[in-house]
């Protein structure tokens, strides 16, 4: 399975000073932004060309690359970018999700809470730091719970909007188990809130998309009371 990824439609950015400017995420596509030729560069000619652009960031920064601590801080970036945060943008890195058969002929709601993830904002290419709690109700089939951890961390791994990797992650998770019983809430601190702008450090961002039984208030009910729990 390999996600459908379009571009952006956007609209015109209005000429404002951008503290003044308010993200309409209204407008946002549910799929990643990625153009058609995204993946005809080979991941060590991506490093070598971001490991140039950023020296010359660096420079244009007054920065002594001269200095033992800075000259290998381009390459540096390059590798974490392309190998690291942004691994999740290539369809190759999907994690493949094993399924195996319901035997025990489970029927109640497992809930995976708690999963850590860090993503960057899309606006600004700072940090997003938060955890997801995942849900669904098996079928016929049931998932490794590692997979769950692991398709959370595959969205995570891009340029990210909150909204939009909230409901990446629950459709991904109702194709790969075969049901429409899936419930996703994610919890955030966004840093280009925090680091810029109105600087604000103790507001944090919560997404949610419940689908199937969890559109049902009882159902839903239950799952935020799993959530609550401690320990």
């Amino acid at each position: 399975m390999k996600p459908k990824e379009t571009l952006l439609n956007t609209k015109e950015t209005p000429n404002k000073q951008e503290e003044e400017m308010e993200l309409d995420h209204s407008f946002f596509s549910m799929e990643t932004p990625l153009r058609a030729d995204a993946f005809e560069l080979d991941d060590d000619l991506k490093v070598e060309l971001i490991e140039k652009h950023f020296k010359e960031i660096m420079q244009i920064l007054g920065l002594d690359l001269n200095d033992d601590s800075l000259k290998g801080t381009p390459n540096r970036v390059a590798k974490m970018y392309v190998k690291e945060l942004f691994k999740g943008l290539n369809p190759k890195n999907m994690p493949e999700a094993k399924l195996f058969d319901n035997k025990y002929n489970y029927k109640n709601m497992l809930v995976e809470k708690n999963i850590s993830f860090h993503s960057v904002c899309e606006h600004h290419f700072v940090p997003i730091i938060g955890k997801a709690h995942v849900a669904y109700i098996p079928n016929k089939e049931v998932v490794g719970l590692s997979k769950l951890n692991r398709i959370v961390r595959y969205f995570a791994q891009r340029p990210q909007v909150q909204e939009r990797m909230t409901m990446q992650i629950a459709n991904m998770l109702k194709e790969v188990l075969n049901t429409q019983d899936v419930a996703v809430i994610i919890e955030a601190d966004h840093l280009c809130v925090a680091m810029r702008g109105v600087q604000d450090i103790t507001s944090s961002t919560v997404t949610s998309e419940f689908c199937g039984k969890f559109q049902d208030a009882k159902t839903r009910e239950e799952l935020l009371n799993y959530i609550a729990l401690k320990g």
